[in-house]
């Protein structure tokens, strides 16, 4: 890689979903049936992945998607360890 191009910084996100015991909690009904999309390295990807997910699982009222800001969880203060 010539000196000049810069490695885009990864922001790092978690696409996982599951059934909720109920619609207004956020505690899953089987904590070993979770469904880990997968990480992504940037929020427009995991977004559309989010999207793709939470579409296929539109007829189970009780299913939610979620996306994870791992970057935040990692550098908390941006600050590089």
């Amino acid at each position: 890689m010539p000196a000049t191009e810069q490695i885009p910084k990864q922001l790092l996100h978690l696409v996982f979903g599951g059934e909720l015991t109920e619609l207004d909690s956020v505690t899953f009904r089987d904590l070993d049936g979770l469904d880990v999309v997968g990480i992504f390295p940037d929020y427009a990807t995991a977004y559309d992945a989010w999207k793709q997910a939470a579409q296929s699982s539109v007829d189970n009222a009780h299913m939610r998607y979620f996306i994870v800001h791992m970057h935040k969880l990692l550098e908390p203060d941006g600050v590089k360890g």
